[in-house]
């Protein structure tokens, strides 16, 4: 499975109109490299045992990455050997970063529970995108990436050689 890498400026919303440049909404060379460069648990929000999805692949090569993995599904499964958890709130030890490949409407909630476990940084995937959520996880401290995913990042990088 190949992951696309859009390279689109699509902003939408009032960030622009307040001034903000695509790299401040959407995550700088910088905070993509301290995200990817120091952080190792990787709590993954919608990751199932499906292995046509993106969540499984970019899962594993962030594993290839020496990154561990949380799978946080509503039914929990244990997935690329790593046991699943039904929310973020019901892991028991320290997340680094919270990526989420669920619905932009569903991101603010996942971003919330993100700051409510003390992660160091979400990361929404491609196509995911809620700048409302985004500001609250920057006011919390947090850094953010928007509408990219880790896997092309990774492979931009020189990180990962295979495709998700």
């Amino acid at each position: 499975m190949r992951i696309r890498d859009p390279r689109r400026n699509s902003l939408r919303g009032s960030a622009v109109a307040r001034g903000m440049t695509t790299d401040a909404i959407y995550g700088d060379a910088a905070t993509i490299d301290r995200v990817l460069n120091d952080t190792s648990t990787w709590a993954v929000v919608g990751l199932s045992t499906n292995t046509e999805r993106a969540a499984y692949g970019v899962a594993q090569v962030l594993q290839r990455a020496g990154k561990r993995i949380v799978p946080v599904h509503p039914s929990a499964p244990t997935v690329l050997g790593e046991p699943g958890y039904a929310t973020l709130a019901e892991i028991p030890f320290p997340v680094d970063v919270v990526d989420l490949f669920v619905r932009s409407e569903l991101a603010g909630d996942v971003a919330d529970q993100a700051i409510a476990i003390g992660a160091k940084a979400v990361w929404l995937q491609l196509d995911v995108i809620d700048e409302a959520a985004a500001e609250r996880a920057r006011a919390a401290g947090l850094d953010v990436v928007m509408d990219r995913c880790p896997a092309i990042e990774l492979r931009r990088r020189g990180d990962e050689e295979q495709d998700a």
